[in-house]
């Protein structure tokens, strides 16, 4: 796996990365935004709209951790299955965050519309339980007026959400960032944050003074915030992808209950995720790098159940942050300071929401 390098498929044919500059000395911004993946951006793309200044930071490149190594799905609701949200938050106010993310995919495919398209999506049962849950949930957002469809196909028997999507994530984040950079935000690499409060951010080699402060690194989200150190807890995701196969495999899918996942490229290329619940306890607090026990699973499902053949050509993981509850963080954590994470491995839309929000609350705040 070593000769792999644990890069995702993602970067393969994008434009050379022209490495943003690091912050050294002294910045003073209305605004920092901690973390440049899919929410850091959305909230410093939100802030600009908003006539803000901003200084946005991030301990790596923009969307090299999570937001640039994941399965690329864009799905509307929470990280649960509509029916299960509905048990846990309501009907009423799971019926508002499937219309809310909905409407978020909506805009984001207005936004990047070269870079991420509507494929709908697959929710493919694993046996003959996970098909009744399947039609309990069908009924669920029947009742509710959303849009779902039985679904038998080639990948089996489920559910079909026709309004779903997906996206090169490291490709529009980048996108995002070049947009933000020449509307006037000022945004720094490799710029790993040490110390924060609502009015500065300290960094390695510099510092920015500012009013407000959003938090946006979802698995590292306690690491920069311990007071959230027992809410958010991270967990390693994992990923390899092929060379082009000559399968078809016309959506995204999701299967056994979401812990497996997959799609194939317009290249051919097939990428699929998964088994972190078979990889152990250690896949807590893991350091982001392929493990052998989880690859070999996902290398076994690849031959054996999608069929595929040709040659695995990457493996690569990611930190993503959990939490016991359903809904991710949202909150002001400390005077002038917001944090959004804690997805549930779902974060490319909610993520995006609850960051843009971030950024209305922060300048309604003044």
């Amino acid at each position: 796996m070593n000769d792999l390098a644990n890069i995702p498929a993602w970067l393969e044919g994008l434009p050379r990365w022209q490495p943003l500059e690091r912050l050294q000395g002294k910045e003073s911004a209305d605004v920092c935004v901690v973390g440049l993946g899919g929410s850091g951006l959305a909230a410093v793309t939100r802030l600009l709209e908003l006539g803000r200044t901003v200084v946005g930071v991030d301990a790596g490149p923009v969307a090299a951790a999570a937001a640039g190594r994941n399965g690329g799905l864009l799905l509307a609701g929470t990280a649960a299955f509509h029916h299960d949200a509905e048990r846990v938050l309501g009907a009423d106010e799971a019926l508002r965050w499937f219309a809310d993310t909905q409407a978020e995919i909506d805009r984001m495919l207005l936004e990047t519309p070269g870079l991420a398209r509507r494929s709908g999506s697959l929710r493919i049962a694993a046996d003959a339980a996970e098909l009744d849950d399947c039609r309990a949930q069908f009924e669920a957002m029947r009742s509710a007026g959303l849009p779902v469809k039985e679904y038998s196909g080639p990948e089996g028997e489920g559910l079909l959400f026709p309004q779903d999507a997906c996206f090169n994530p490291p490709a529009r984040h980048r996108e995002l960032a070049l947009r933000a950079i020449a509307a006037g935000a000022r945004l720094y690499e490799n710029s790993r944050v040490t110390a924060l409060s609502g009015k500065r951010v300290e960094t390695e080699a510099g510092s920015i003074d500012c009013a407000a402060v959003i938090v946006a690194v979802d698995g590292n989200l306690a690491l920069l915030l311990p007071e959230l150190a027992g809410d958010v807890k991270p967990l390693r995701l994992q990923m390899l992808a092929t060379e082009p196969d000559p399968v078809n495999i016309p959506r995204p899918v999701y299967y056994r209950h979401g812990f497996e996942y997959w799609q194939q490229l317009a290249d051919g290329r097939v990428l699929l995720g998964g088994f972190r619940d078979r990889g152990g306890p250690g896949e807590w607090g893991a350091e982001p790098v392929p493990g052998e026990a989880v690859q070999q699973q996902l290398e076994r499902f690849l031959r054996d159940h999608l069929g595929v053949r040709s040659r695995i050509s990457h493996r690569w993981a990611a930190t993503v942050g959990y939490r016991d509850q359903l809904l991710p963080v949202f909150a002001e954590v400390r005077d002038s300071v917001w944090a959004v994470g804690g997805y549930n491995g779902t974060g490319n839309v909610v993520g995006s929401l609850l960051a843009r929000r971030a950024a209305e609350r922060v300048t309604a705040a003044g």
